[in-house]
Order: C-alpha cells, then sequence, then structure tokens
C-alpha cells in the first residue's frame, strides 16, 4: 500500500491530512481498515467538541472488533463526515480518502509536522 505522502500519520492508525495552517482532516489508515475488516458502524463526536491530544473521540466497529479512534492532535471538531455514518464501508473501499472529522486549531500546522511521515509510517507498519 502506498501511503500519501502530504499525510502525517500516528501509531494509532490514523491519518491527518492539512487543509490549512489552522484545519486537518483526519480518518484511519489502510492498514488500520485492512486488519479490522468489513466496517460496519461509526461512531463519531458532535461538532464543537475540545479533544486533546490522544484523547479518543469516536468508535469504529467491524465484524471483527471494535476500535477506539484518538485524536491526532488537540482541537475543536469544526466538522464530521455524515456520509461515513449512513455509509461506514466506505472506508474499507477507500481508507484514505474517507475522512471522519475536521480539527481546528491555532496550532494545527505545528502538531501536524510531529507525526510520522509517510515514510515513517510504513516502517512502523512492518514492525506489526
Amino acid at each position: 500500500m502506498n501511503y500519501p505522502s502530504n499525510y502525517r500519520y500516528t501509531k494509532d492508525h490514523e491519518w491527518c491530512e492539512l487543509a490549512s495552517d489552522t484545519r486537518v482532516k483526519v480518518g484511519i489508515t489502510d492498514h488500520a481498515q485492512s486488519s479490522l475488516g468489513d466496517i460496519v458502524y461509526l461512531d463519531l463526536p458532535k461538532v464543537g467538541r475540545e479533544l486533546k491530544f490522544h484523547e479518543t473521540f469516536g468508535v469504529v466497529e467491524s465484524i471483527k472488533a471494535v476500535s477506539d479512534l484518538y485524536s491526532p492532535l488537540a482541537g475543536t471538531v469544526v466538522e464530521t463526515n455524515a456520509d461515513l455514518i449512513s455509509e461506514p464501508n466506505k472506508i474499507n473501499a477507500s481508507a484514505h480518502e474517507s475522512w471522519m472529522l475536521t480539527l481546528e486549531s491555532p496550532t494545527a500546522k505545528a502538531q501536524f509536522e510531529t507525526l510520522l511521515t509517510a515514510a515513517a509510517y510504513q516502517d512502523f507498519v512492518k514492525t506489526l
């Protein structure tokens, strides 16, 4: 799997895409969706919720497991992807294009830069 080089990644298997200096889109990686299997349910936070770094923001459920979702940075939820609530299997079809939420923070860009690069994430996944 090729991981988008403009994204950053966490060891919890979330990805971030920098949408602006203050906003990032968040989803789960292809590795995560592949490990989970067929995704059947997704729970996301309400818009306006303040998240701390590594705070649980939701749950993804598959036919195999239930997994918590962790915030890759601190910020405020300004948007969620309602399409994924009604069709969570879209994550299986295209994990890196299926964003779950948008976070806003004045330090989003600086926080983004501290996360794993695509190459570092791929190296990490090889160790699992």
